[in-house]
């Protein structure tokens, strides 16, 4: 019996939106005071939402210290108070849109992971704009036999 277990935290950071496959102008056009040359911050909410079923001598999916420890060491340490185009190695290639950050955050988390999957996350950068992400789409064993 699957259960989903969600945790949230939270984070400060800045990126620059800028794509090297657009113009100074159209970057300027497209992502207006985003495009900022020195970046700009958000104080940045997420919730990692992983899947399991409970133990029958402890009732949980996972430990939540240990799932506060694998999100605070493996994410949260390396990008609080960082500037995702430059101090971050995972993010350094991508435009630090919120949607491309929870995909690279995924695959940060996701393998490190191992007792529970990882179902979903989401990570809100201001009240009004979040982004969620469920992983790469699973191949079913019906699909895999064909």
């Amino acid at each position: 019996m699957p259960v989903e277990l969600t945790r949230r935290t939270h984070f400060a950071a800045s990126h620059r939106l800028h794509s090297p496959h657009l113009s100074d102008e159209e970057n300027r056009r497209i992502y207006g005071a985003c495009n900022n040359p020195y970046g700009h911050g958000h104080n940045y909410y997420m919730e990692v939402t992983v899947e399991g079923d409970p133990d029958p001598s402890t009732g949980m999916i996972i430990n939540l210290t240990e799932l506060d420890d694998i999100i605070d060491n493996e994410l949260v340490k390396r990008v609080d108070h960082h500037h995702f185009n430059y101090d971050v190695p995972f993010t350094k290639d991508v435009i630090p849109t919120v949607e491309n950050l929870v995909v690279a955050f995924w695959s940060v988390l996701a393998p490190r992971l191992t007792r529970v999957r990882l179902k979903r996350i989401r990570l809100w950068e201001s009240e009004n704009n979040s982004a969620a992400y469920s992983g790469p789409p699973q191949t079913s064993q019906a699909a895999d036999r064909e």
